[in-house]
């Protein structure tokens, strides 16, 4: 009758025969054999049978291990045994498996005599049952080497490991093992890149928006082989859906390393952990943002386009000690698409003067169709992103000319202005201060972050964020480089600096703005309105000049009390009668008689013709 394995409780075991004075009956003997086992070892699992197990997340979890072991057979067992480990994980997790010892001897004792080669054998599958498609990796008694502490992973939330024995063993098997395994949460955020460690990519028409972070199964760190990890997040649309992405990053917690000499000051350059954003324009690498030191607050990186990346590097030498098992993630952000059809195109100016209109009408006669019949409810917000560039030496004054909101709440619709380097907006216009927006102060070339007297500033970002309903919020914003009046040092206005054209309307008031001629009477507000905030006299200072350059000097006694702005009724006329093309019409009317008197000629001679001749004769 065979006797099954026991175990002591210390390094210390006492194992006692006793036998009648006539030996036993059948003076067969026993076989009886010694090893050692590690101390304190219980499989977290569930047992079926005599050596199939399931070993689960949950249970290992249970008994609060962080990883999970079993061992070879160190017992006898009959011919043609089979033993089985289910290592079965959650949804979205993966298995490891590595093998601390590992030993491979001839078969020993075999009670069945088998001349072949692989008596026995351990089977690990990438699967949840024997799959012979997803062999991961076969070891026999007579030709396999042992692979101790080499990492085996699999593909999916179970691995399989099947032991067999042809032969049975007196004394244990003849594949010597301990087997660790655990468990790494392996959720993706968006679509994996076959063929990569930890590649993905957000499409906007499956990914529409949501959260990212480090990966979370921090295995990835173990398996580049001392290389640099590399895990590139790639975010994709299309501009019939959107035409930007839009990365804010909330919080970069890389490790800091006392044996590294690099400090983070050249984020590009340094060999540092990093966190880089970037995209590609006209095949190359156009770097927008890079993280290598905690950020104190978050951070919003929008692409030029319709698709941007963003790239976790962390340096080989330390990836392991560092980042293997650690629970922190190394990086937060999140993302979504912006920018719309409804909103148009996504660049504005330079020019001197210009109009941003929502919904972009193009796109408001396709929403409108027969096709875009869409429930209210089934509407997105609408996020719009525009850029607009603004010419060098000139300051910017936005003007609010019309606005129609379908409700009076800021979250129904919010139009924010924000200068270049400013995380906080300039200014914010809702239905809630609609009257302030039609006032808004000018912005000058510094306030825009113009570096020098000849380069343009950085883009001013206009985003607008409501209800993405056709016809349900519209506006008008309208916007005017202005451009400033130099001084010479003692404060004189510099009239040498006045002759490129682009001053020839001084605006009223002591804003020391000015506008090129074109712009007077073009239905538009070009001046700021600053009635509310000057005195008659600087409204009216400017008024002389303006009609000198404008040709209307000699009626400077009837505009003498008058605030003239570029709009107003007494130039506009003025003008217009002193624009109209006398010449031209001279010539006009001269030929329209010409045509006349030809036309009652041919008519008279034409009515004189057969009846005057008829008459001539009698």
């Amino acid at each position: 009758m065979p006797i099954r394995h026991k175990r002591s409780t210390s390094q210390y075991m006492y194992v006692e025969f006793v036998t009648s004075p006539a030996g036993p009956l059948l003076n067969t003997g026993f076989h009886f054999n010694v090893g050692n086992w590690p101390g304190h070892v219980e499989t977290a699992g569930i047992k079926h049978g005599i050596c199939d197990w399931l070993l689960s997340s949950d249970s290992l979890k249970d008994s609060s291990a962080s990883e999970g072991i079993f061992l070879s057979i160190a017992h006898w067992y009959p011919p043609n045994t089979s033993c089985s480990y289910h290592i079965k994980g959650r949804i979205g997790e993966i298995v490891r498996l590595y093998f601390p010892s590992f030993r491979i001897n001839r078969i020993e004792s075999p009670i069945l005599k088998y001349d072949g080669d692989c008596g026995e054998s351990l089977t690990i599958y990438d699967s949840d049952h024997p799959d012979p498609a997803r062999i991961i990796k076969t070891f026999c008694d007579t030709f396999s080497r042992p692979m101790e502490k080499v990492d085996f992973v699999s593909t999916s939330p179970s691995l399989y490991v099947q032991f067999d024995s042809k032969t049975g063993s007196y004394s244990g098997s003849s594949l010597y093992y301990w087997a660790h395994y655990d468990f790494f949460n392996n959720t993706r955020f968006g679509d994996p890149v076959p063929n990569t460690l930890c590649d993905e990519v957000m499409y906007a028409w499956k990914h529409p928006g949501g959260k990212i972070r480090s990966p979370m199964n921090s295995l990835i760190f173990k398996r580049t082989g001392g290389s640099d990890v590399r895990c590139q997040y790639k975010f994709v649309t299309d501009r019939r859906l959107y035409a930007r992405a839009v990365i804010e990053v909330t919080s970069v917690s890389f490790k800091e390393l006392p044996y590294n000499n690099n400090a983070c000051t050249r984020c590009h350059e340094e060999r540092v952990d990093k966190l880089v954003i970037w995209e590609e324009r006209e095949k190359f690498q156009n770097n927008l943002a890079c993280f290598c030191d905690n950020i104190p607050r978050a951070v919003r990186v929008i692409s030029s386009a319709d698709q941007m990346n963003l790239e976790m590097i962390v340096q080989g030498q330390h990836a392991i000690t560092s980042y293997f098992k650690n629970p922190n993630p190394l990086f937060e952000a999140s993302y979504e698409f912006a920018h719309g059809p409804l909103c148009g195109p996504i660049t504005l100016g330079p020019s001197p003067d210009g109009e941003l209109v929502f919904p972009y009408k193009k796109a408001l006669a396709m929403a409108a169709g027969p096709m875009a019949a869409v429930p209210e409810h089934h509407y997105r917000r609408e996020k719009c992103i525009w850029e607009l560039k603004v010419a060098a030496q000139r300051d910017l004054w936005l003007n609010l000319e019309k606005a129609r909101f379908g409700d009076r709440t800021c979250e129904s619709a919010k139009i924010e202005v924000y200068l270049a380097g400013r995380l906080e907006p300039r200014f914010i216009m809702c239905p809630e201060n609609i009257s302030l927006a039609r006032d808004l102060p000018i912005l000058s070339a510094a306030d825009l972050g113009a570096l020098g007297p000849d380069q343009e500033p950085l883009p001013v970002l206009i985003q607008y964020t409501g209800d993405g309903q056709p016809g349900k919020n519209a506006f008008r914003l309208v916007w005017t480089e202005l451009f400033h009046l130099p001084r010479n040092p003692d404060g004189s206005l510099a009239s040498s600096l006045l002759q490129d054209g682009g001053c020839d309307f001084r605006c009223p008031g002591d804003t020391e703005v000015c506008i090129p001629r074109r712009l007077l009477c073009n239905g538009v507000d070009n001046c700021p309105n600053v009635t509310h905030i000057s005195t008659m006299a600087q409204l009216t200072r400017h008024i002389e000049w303006n009609l000198e350059q404008l040709g209307l000097l000699h009626r400077a006694h009837a505009y003498k009390d008058l605030v003239l702005h570029d709009e107003s009724p007494e130039i506009c006329l003025r003008q217009e009668l002193s624009e109209l093309p006398y010449g031209k019409l001279i010539l006009i009317t001269l030929g329209l008689s010409l045509l006349l008197t030809l036309f009652v000629a041919i008519l008279c001679r034409m009515c004189r013709g057969p009846g005057h001749a008829y008459h001539s004769r009698y």
